[in-house]
């Protein structure tokens, strides 16, 4: 069922869970602020009110963002808006400009249909109008046209913005690089475009890229070689053929400083275009999986990736981008190479095992091996080949298939590339080679290339390409440098278990287990200038394209005492020295005013001068008093401790302190779980012991005062503080989560993105852990009341957070009657973890009415619903009759005519349960009748409470409902002839044996379990039979 939103978005698509964020509410604000101004008046009024309201402070920033706002919502006011857009501008639309490519580049996939369509109007108008940078937005806007995708939604997005490129080619001939761009692009897209209801798009397609690529393509040989590999994808298409014919024979016909195809193929590919065939949002998954993720926890979050982006026939194609972004955009620093983070070759061998398509594995391998093939040691980068390497070197212990059709692929590329230029490939290939053992990737290729594993065929097929590597010893070092810049791969054989430890940890909150589509990504800042292609190969991971903000101590200069002072700070090293610094600058802030104007700066240069200090882990390994003492000792510590120490003593100086971190709090993100760690270390360790509830009041109180100073509610300052120290340090975490749920009950307990950031981040030792708490009472994070809520929500949670979050109920001792209304809702095949979890509760309690009710109110399957059916074996196996007399209960109460009984029922019992129709009792019935023959266990049909019951539905039901409904029926009236003739048998003088015996045993197990109200009034008619 879908469920719609109940937020306000004028923009974007959200979820009832979800809260709008600073962006958002600015947009909001703005739009609000504008309606307000120009509300009912006419045209020429409404002018006369926006100038006003330009000279508010910050009213031109409100006054454009609203019209803005009301360009992407309001299509029938676009034009007006537009208009008093170019009115009011006093940058050339920059500030517009800059925000909107943000905006595309980090929420298009959010904008809801209409805000999609008017951005495209508005890039239309933009552009006729010549407004300056526009090619940065529309080059995040072609981000979007994802490869791989043939959704309408997509669809649109790529002929909207062909039609813009076609519509206004002259614009766009005056923008080199994006020319470019947009060929990679579309000659990427093509192919996936071969359905025949697209052939109208493709044809367009084509016409628009031989005609661009013929008229500019000198411009075109800035893309290097996989402008090559993407032509090579479309050369049966016949207007390709043409222009194959004269990149091959007549190169200079299409520019006269073109020589031919090997002057593309020995230029590598910039990562600019590499990083374009994927949507912002893939690759900051991509990121997050080569950056945080451990080995050995990857595979949800991979299994995640390839639902989302890789389910569908059409999507293979899109393998070739993330291996070629891979290969070419993520290079790993040392340290993350030395870590137990998942390493490239290992993603990239889950991409070739998973592929579908031979089509799809073969362009693959392709991209894998591509820079190999032309690899120049002066020019490439070695972190560009070495993922191949690995691959094959890895996967011959536990998939040898894998590095044998590697092989055999490296081998047969050398001479069925292109002929003409087997001697260059050979040399590449060779090259490649000799680098992996210079810079010592691996020490030597024999164990690789003459592996027993290999078939004989394959291994003298290596031999006799790879002579020179195959006789040759292995090397010490043919360079004396070890291989120790940012492009090490040291993995030993056993590196997956022997990989140390790193600080970085294996969350994504998504939206999505797990990834998360719909939940906050870390502050992080996507470079948009075309103009500024700094394409350094050089450049570690976490400086490619997705950069952090920086910051530069030297953006602004502090004067005076203050200013002396951070800079000693900034200068000092030793960690005393620094202290006693940072009490001197406390001392002189405090002379300050809140309002004081260069309290930004300030803040600004503090968080340069102590960001360093509280990078990655601070929490100590091993928990002593003095260990939490000295992970306090430095200078950002000193300043929280002068704040406790204000607010301790109720003294007014913690205002300009509350007013300095929040400052500070846009360039330190961590500093909100610090304080939250630093109060709980003081107060742990001080010398007087101080009672517990004011010590918690205290907590309170100085992170009250913080939340309130950054203008955030509490529950959402506790999500994104747990959410950021998840990123740097779980141990942290999980060492302050206890006292947040203690001392703010009522912003976390059954808070779901609370709850799912801490589940998401914590591994099984850790999770062992918050269990041990639960049960030693010092932890509570559930309560009764609206945890339904809460269980709904987890429901697209990743499943090792799902089974997390139901042992964590049944750690709390949570009722079977709170959770059980939540089975009506839940599907057998999509929410197996939940009905695990409930089938395992149901396991532990008898069968009562109300238990009863639930499970025949859940919707009948086709295929039988084997949740109730398992649940009802199970009660079975103990208690036959009492679930016989409940089903037969229900089963006659749904028809009121043979219920005399039914107005004298208490309502005593504190579950009300949905009560099923009779349709329902029956169809579930019927579909527990198929499964039970298969199973053979038809025993309970045989009781006489329930033929009693099967015979009170036959007589009240309909034409229709016993032709539904007859197989049901007839288990009825064959008992009737078995009982008949048995009775027969037994009045020729056979007796039933040990008959007494059996009717107390009956009797007994009758007045055990019989604990409802709805079976007593049955009760007083049953004459049971003992003799079937």
């Amino acid at each position: 069922m879908e469920v719609k939103s109940t937020g306000t978005s004028r923009l974007f698509l959200t979820s009832p869970v979800e809260n709008k964020d600073d962006i958002e509410e600015k947009l909001e604000r703005s739009y609000q602020f504008l309606q307000g101004t120009i509300a009912g008046l006419s045209d020429k009024d409404a002018h006369e009110a926006l100038n006003k309201a330009l000279l508010k402070e910050k009213g031109y920033e409100e006054v454009s963002f609203g019209l803005l706002v009301t360009i992407l919502t309001e299509p029938h006011n676009a034009a007006k808006s537009y208009r008093d857009l170019t009115l009011i501008t006093r940058d050339g639309f920059g500030l517009i400009v800059t925000n909107l490519s943000q905006l595309v580049l980090d929420r298009y996939l959010k904008f809801n249909d209409v805000v999609k369509q008017q951005l495209v109007w508005l890039l239309r108008e933009m552009i006729k109008n010549a407004v300056s940078n526009v090619d940065n937005l529309v080059w995040n806007l072609m981000r979007h046209a994802a490869g791989g995708d043939v959704s309408p939604r997509n669809i649109t997005l790529i002929e909207s913005l062909l039609d813009v490129f076609m519509e206004y080619r002259s614009w766009l001939e005056k923008f080199p690089l994006l020319i470019a761009s947009v060929v990679y692009t579309y000659l990427r897209i093509i192919e996936d475009h071969h359905a025949p209801y697209l052939a109208n798009l493709r044809q367009k397609e084509v016409n628009f890229l031989i005609s661009i690529m013929r008229e500019h393509f000198h411009e075109c040989l800035v893309i290097g070689r996989d402008l090559v590999r993407l032509l090579q994808n479309v050369a049966r298409i016949p207007e390709f053929e043409q222009l194959w014919r004269d990149i091959l024979l007549t190169p200079k016909s299409l520019s006269p400083t073109f020589n031919g195809i090997l002057q593309l193929l020995q230029n590598r590919t910039s990562r600019r275009f590499l990083q374009s065939r994927l949507t912002p949002e893939m690759e900051r998954k991509l990121v997050f999986l080569t950056s945080q993720v451990r080995f050995g926890n990857h595979k949800r979050y991979q299994d995640w990736f390839q639902r989302q982006y890789l389910a569908t026939p059409e999507s293979q194609s899109l393998r070739c981008d993330i291996i070629r972004f891979i290969v070419g955009v993520i290079h790993p620093t040392n340290e993350l190479l030395c870590s137990d983070i998942i390493p490239r070759w290992a993603v990239i061998g889950w991409l070739l095992t998973t592929c579908t398509s031979s089509v799809a594995v073969s362009n693959a391998k392709l991209a894998l091996f591509y820079d190999w093939l032309f690899f120049d040691s002066e020019k490439d980068n070695i972190m560009n080949i070495e993922p191949a390497i690995l691959v094959m070197h890895h996967s011959m212990r536990s998939h040898p298939a894998v590095s044998a059709t590697l092989l055999d692929f490296l081998c047969r590329i050398i001479s069925n590339f292109y002929p003409p230029l087997t001697d260059k490939v050979r040399a590449g290939i060779f090259t490649s080679l000799r680098q992996i053992l210079d810079k010592r990737v691996l020490p030597s290729l024999l164990p690789l290339f003459d592996n027993s594993k290999l078939d004989r065929e394959l291994r003298n097929m290596v031999r006799e390409t790879f002579k020179e590597f195959c006789n040759a010893m292995p090397l010490e070092s043919s360079s004396k440098e070890e291989f120790n810049v940012p492009h090490s791969a040291k993995y030993d054989d056993d590196s997956s278990d022997t990989r140390m430890t790193t600080t970085l940890n294996n969350h994504i909150l998504d939206s999505e287990p797990a990834f998360s589509d719909d939940e906050e990504e870390p502050s992080l800042t996507i470079n948009t200038n075309l103009e500024d292609d700094t394409d350094d190969d050089d450049i570690p991971l976490s400086k490619v394209r997705l950069k952090e903000k920086s910051d530069k101590s030297d953006d602004s200069l502090v004067e005076g005492p203050i200013g002396e002072t951070l800079l000693k700070l900034q200068q000092e090293s030793n960690a005393e020295d620094r202290c006693e610094l940072m009490e001197k600058f406390v001392e002189q802030i405090m002379d300050l005013d809140e309002e004081d104007e260069n309290l930004a700066t300030i803040a600004k240069s503090l968080s340069n001068c102590v960001k360093n200090d509280v990078k990655g882990e601070i929490f100590p390994e091993v928990l002593t008093q003095e260990n939490l003492l000295d992970s306090i000792k430095s200078p950002l510590f000193i300043l929280f401790k002068t704040l406790y120490g204000f607010t301790k003593q109720d003294e007014s100086g913690k205002d300009i302190l509350n007013h300095l971190m929040a400052e500070m709090h846009g360039d330190l993100p961590n500093l909100g779980y610090l304080i939250l760690y630093f109060l709980k270390v003081q107060i742990r360790t001080e010398n007087k012991k101080e009672d517990h509830t004011k010590a918690s009041a205290l907590k309170i109180s100085v992170y009250k005062d913080f939340c309130q100073s950054i203008e955030k509610k509490i529950d959402i300052c506790i999500f994104d503080d747990l959410y950021a120290c998840h990123i740097s340090d779980t141990k942290l975490m999980m060492w302050i989560v206890p006292d947040l749920y203690r001392d703010f009950k009522q912003q976390t307990l059954n808070n779901a993105q609370i709850l799912r950031v801490i589940i998401s981040a914590i591994d099984s030792r850790q999770f062992q852990t918050l269990v041990g708490k639960v049960l030693q009472g010092h932890l509570v994070m559930f309560k009764p009341e609206n945890l339904l809520t809460l269980l709904k929500t987890s429901l697209a949670w990743e499943s090792i957070e799902q089974f997390f979050l139901w042992q964590l109920v049944n750690a709390h001792d949570i009722s079977i009657d709170t959770v059980l209304p939540l089975i009506t809702e839940l599907d057998y095949e999509q929410h197996s973890e939940a009905l695990t979890a409930i089938t395992l509760m149901l396991k532990q309690e008898k069968p009562n009415a109300d238990y009863i009710k639930y499970l025949f109110s859940r919707d009948i399957c086709d295929n039988g619903d084997l949740f109730v059916f398992t649940i009802i074996k199970y009660w079975c196996d103990e208690y036959i009759d009492k679930v016989a007399e409940l089903i037969s209960s229900l089963l006659s109460t749904r028809y009121p005519s043979t219920s005399p009984n039914k107005r004298k029922r208490s309502s005593s019992k504190t579950l009300s349960a949905t009560v099923p129709s009779a349709d329902q009792v029956l169809g579930h019935l019927e579909k527990l009748r198929i499964i039970c023959e298969k199973h053979d266990c038809m025993a309970i049909y045989t009781l006489d409470s329930m033929q009693r019951a099967l015979s009170i539905a036959q007589n009240n039901s309909n034409d229709s409902q016993r032709k539904q409904f007859s197989e049901l029926f007839a288990l009825m009236e064959e008992e009737e002839e078995i009982s008949a003739t048995k009775s027969r048998s037994q009045g020729r003088g056979r007796k039933p044996a040990n008959k007494t015996t059996t009717t107390n045993k009956r009797q007994v197990v009758w007045e055990i379990s019989d604990t409802s109200q709805e079976s007593s009034e049955v009760r007083p008619k049953l004459k049971l039979n003992f003799n079937i």
